[in-house]
């Protein structure tokens, strides 16, 4: 039986070339106009580390260098934009391909990034991110997008699942109050991301336009007890990070790939407290996990080991045991494991400074009869971690 208590993590990235962002020339065109703001909690994100809340930052921008950026105004009250982790359909029971109707709406929204801190959000359906939408291979996918009448900017979608011009996004730029269509049939199994591909595209997808389709394979999936939806983002913002008030969008931090908080669906610590993930000693978990935002992922739960590992979010043959799986911009994996022991474990981007500094952490709270002959220990103090 593997023990927790033995664990190395031992993460060795190297990063080779540059993240190509579709549209990047066309940031310079604008800014979104800032929104009615909203509040957030004043801890930094590395008190989430420590179980506390984690707050915010600001910023401002278009792809040109921005000027100095004035002090944010005061927020008001934005929303919840969280997706929460185990909020996605289940296991398709269905053994032959069928049409499904798929409707969303992107709407832009100011959502509460910590107490006193809002960001002015772009999203599908309300959420960051958008919904866990799941399909069969060989199924014909009806999509709707429609665009929100108050909406300042046409919004579309590209879905890597596609086969076609765009991914879908030739057929579904959208204007404000207005619907388009879009008709693909599911090819290949996999794990894809999906985002808005509307110009200026790296402020579409950066604000928040992104998520997850699954298309199982034929059988579907192995059985598990639990699964959940986590895909990783950046807040590039008109302040510095830990500023409160209403922030809004910076071009020139996106263009250096520079942000001020790297996050876990939409907001710092944003899967922490109510939102954490929650399962029981015994239970097998797979999380669908996937990069919307230009940074790859280093992605580790801090006190497991992946049982399976689907790279790349191939669903063919899996790798087994595994500490850290590389998730690449505009990529995604499927991990599991069992877990044995109760307690916290802490979702992270392996790349420390994200989790500390930035945000980059989630709760895994484990319920369930203690596990001596696997983990126990004599000291009292808190973790580094």
């Amino acid at each position: 039986m593997r023990t927790v208590s033995g664990m190395r993590t031992v993460l060795a990235v190297t990063l080779v070339g540059v993240l190509i962002a579709i549209g990047l020339g066309a940031v310079a065109a604008g800014q979104p106009e800032a929104k009615r703001p909203a509040p957030a909690s004043a801890a930094g994100p590395a008190a989430a580390v420590a179980g506390q809340s984690a707050a915010p930052a600001a910023q401002s921008g278009g792809s040109a260098p921005a000027t100095a950026p004035a002090a944010p105004a005061p927020a008001a009250a934005g929303s919840d934009i969280v997706k929460r982790a185990g909020d996605i359909p289940g296991p398709l029971t269905r053994t032959a391909p069928t049409t499904v109707k798929v409707d969303l709406e992107t709407k832009e929204v100011v959502g509460t990034i910590a107490d006193g801190t809002t960001y002015t959000y772009m999203t599908f359906n309300g959420t960051v991110p958008g919904p866990f939408l799941r399909v069969r291979v060989g199924d014909t996918v009806q999509l709707t997008l429609h665009n929100a009448a108050d909406s300042k900017w046409p919004h579309s979608i590209d879905l890597h699942a596609v086969t076609g011009p765009g991914g879908g996004a030739t057929v579904t730029q959208t204007d404000p109050g207005q619907t388009t269509t879009l008709t693909f049939k599911a090819l290949n199994p996999g794990l894809y991301v999906y985002h808005c591909a509307t110009a200026p595209v790296p402020m579409h997808v950066a604000m928040g336009m992104y998520g997850l389709i699954l298309v199982e394979p034929e059988g579907g999936l192995p059985q598990v007890d639990r699964e959940f939806y986590v895909v990783q983002g950046e807040l590039y913002t008109s302040a510095a990070t830990g500023t409160k008030g209403a922030l809004t969008w910076n071009a020139a931090k996106a263009t250096n790939e520079s942000p001020d908080y790297v996050v876990f669906n939409g907001k710092p610590a944003g899967l922490t407290g109510d939102a954490a993930l929650r399962a029981k000693v015994g239970e097998r978990v797979r999380i669908y996990f996937g990069v919307g935002g230009f940074l790859p992922s280093s992605f580790h739960v801090i006190g497991e080991i992946f049982d399976v590992v689907y790279p790349e979010a191939g669903l063919g043959d899996p790798i087994r045991n595994v500490q850290t799986t590389l998730v690449p911009a505009g990529g995604a994996v499927a991990v599991e494991f069992t877990v044995q022991v109760p307690g916290r474990y802490l979702l992270v981007d392996h790349t420390l400074p994200r989790v500390f500094d930035k945000g980059a952490v989630g709760y895994l709270e484990v319920e369930g009869p203690e596990a001596p002959e696997i983990y126990q220990g004599t000291g009292g103090a808190a973790a580094g971690h």
